[in-house]
């Protein structure tokens, strides 16, 4: 997978946009490309050093991942909770990293969704 590729396919979700929000920080991170939906973050990597992705999951689901993989680590910012960092080229595969950033979207929509529009869908 490349950066590309990568960010096209984060792109395809509806609503989604982009923004490098990080610079103003710290120089280090100008390079640090943030996926958002409803104005949250869902994934995040570096496109300069693209060798991992970071996305919000499940605190179960991060338990587990970490339980059952070695290709993962805590992201560097250690007070993003509920995220975790996947290293490409190890034992987690591009399908499977894809699979993580499209459940990472889908966790972020449904927390920020506003109630009354879930419930409009439903009916």
């Amino acid at each position: 997978m490349n950066i590309e590729d990568f960010r096209e396919y984060c792109l395809s979700f509806d609503g989604v946009t982009e923004k490098m929000p990080f610079g103003k920080f710290a120089r280090r991170y100008d390079s640090v490309l943030v996926f958002y939906v409803l104005d949250h973050m869902f994934c995040f990597t570096d496109i300069d050093d693209f060798t991992s992705v970071t996305v919000r999951l499940t605190p179960d689901e991060v338990g587990e991942l970490r339980e059952r993989r070695v290709s993962v680590s805590d992201p560097l910012n250690s007070s993003l909770r509920y995220w975790i960092q996947l290293n490409l080229g190890g034992d987690i595969g591009d399908g499977e990293i894809l699979a993580f950033v499209s459940r990472a979207y889908d966790i972020v929509k449904n927390k920020y969704t506003p109630k009354g529009l879930q419930r409009r869908r439903l009916c």
